[in-house]
């Protein structure tokens, strides 16, 4: 995204949660370029431009009127009016949100959605929304393909996500998806969060704290991000974590909300990304490295997690690289 900042406009309703409300502000705000420029501009309208009261017990004043919708590349709506489900739109509302372009990137925030379903945005597509307001969802909007079990959902030009912290989590994925995985690590590093959590992690972890006395699978988990380069089998990781493999398969799905399998797969694409990002080793180096073995798997993994080859993603986020090899006469792998 060369030249000015990407225009996000996060639209305050009557009774809107303060938290949510300033997590676009919170990632977006914090993204920033090679030369230290702001990549994103982030706006907060309320529909006339007054102050709304928010879900807090205090009210929140803005610079902005809903016409800044017009200007906005990505919409943001936050919950509002003490979570409750809404099914329909407002006339002032409806008028507002009337105003966002064609092709403008719209997402919500835990029961945002409720807006952009009453807008028919949703119609046809996968959603999501909080898990307790899910079943609700589907009920009110039943063209809605709703999964009340992500934590995110990401449809291209229309996101929504869970509850609270799944913003942070919706946001930094589209940092990623804008900037690449090295500026949102950045941003998450600032903010003292995750840098990264997959959309399909489950919304309701069984066990979120450990039992005192008990680290849980943390340290297994540790090693294994440091040996992500060799083959780590179920029963190494279970002796790591002083297990059986049976307990170990059962703790991680309580406490990181998927499969040992699964989880390991997920954090070598994570490394294989961030050095198709930063460096200019080959492709099939960097599949060793990430323990993938050959470029082949490589592909097959990138391609699943995030529908682009190697060489692909490298030109999107680190072109200088590309370009050097082209130059070279060189592929660069495969």
């Amino acid at each position: 995204m060369a030249g000015s900042p990407h225009g996000v406009v996060v639209l305050a309703l009557e009774g809107v949660v303060p938290f949510e409300l300033g997590i676009p502000a919170r990632i977006f705000g914090g993204a920033r370029g090679p030369k230290d420029e702001p990549l994103y501009q982030v706006l907060v309208c309320t529909l006339d431009g007054g102050p709304v009261r928010t879900h807090a017990g205090f009210s929140i004043s803005v610079d902005h009127d809903a016409s800044v919708l017009a200007t906005a590349d990505t919409v943001v709506v936050p919950p509002f009016g003490g979570c409750r489900p809404i099914d329909r739109l407002p006339g002032e509302l409806a008028a507002a949100l009337a105003l966002i372009r064609p092709g403008t990137r719209v997402m919500s925030i835990c029961t945002g959605s409720f807006v952009l379903a009453a807008a028919g945005l949703l119609d046809g597509r996968p959603a999501t929304t909080h898990w307790n307001e899910a079943a609700e969802l589907q009920r009110l909007y039943p063209r809605i393909r709703v999964d009340p079990d992500v934590l995110f959902v990401d449809d291209g030009d229309v996101l929504t996500s869970a509850g609270a912290a799944s913003g942070i989590d919706l946001c930094l994925h589209l940092v990623r998806r804008d900037h690449g995985s090295e500026v949102a690590n950045r941003v998450a590093r600032q903010v003292v969060v995750p840098p990264w959590r997959d959309g399909g992690q489950a919304q309701y972890i069984e066990r979120p704290v450990p039992e005192p006395h008990d680290a849980g699978t943390a340290p297994a988990r540790s090693w294994a991000l440091e040996h992500l380069d060799r083959p780590i089998s179920l029963s190494e990781l279970a002796a790591r974590a002083g297990m059986s493999v049976r307990t170990l398969t059962r703790r991680f799905q309580e406490e990181v909300g998927m499969s040992p399998g699964r989880w390991l797969a997920r954090q070598r694409v994570e490394l294989a990304r961030h050095l198709l990002e930063t460096t200019d080793l080959p492709v099939d180096q960097i599949a060793r490295q990430a323990g993938f073995g050959t470029a082949v798997s490589l592909r097959q993994h990138l391609h699943a997690a995030i529908g682009v080859s190697p060489m692909a993603y490298r030109r999107t986020f680190h072109p200088e690289v590309t370009a050097t090899r082209a130059s070279a006469g060189s592929p660069g792998g495969a």
